[in-house]
């Protein structure tokens, strides 16, 4: 998995470089990494399991042994997360 955050003080990494490894063409800078990738582990698999489960609260309440609001609130948390990392 792509390291996010920084090991000695928790702050959010930056991507400086890409490489081609077929070219050798690398690519420097400064750019921020997109809003899904700066969920935690646990998020993005929550992420992957809604939209496996076609955004049914439901099947993931009785996939997760949850109770639905259980998991609607994970959800919500999710989205709110999203939009405050938007709004930066």
């Amino acid at each position: 998995m792509l390291p996010t955050s920084c090991p000695s003080c928790q702050s959010q990494l930056k991507v400086m470089a890409l490489k081609c490894t077929t070219c050798q063409t690398e690519v420097t800078g400064s750019y921020e990494l997109p809003v899904l990738l700066r969920l935690s582990e646990d998020e993005l698999q929550f992420i992957l399991r809604f939209i496996k489960n076609s955004g049914s609260l439901k099947n993931m309440s009785a996939e997760l042994k949850l109770s639905y609001p259980t998991v609607r609130n994970m959800l919500n948390e999710i989205i709110q997360k999203i939009k405050n990392y938007e709004n930066k």
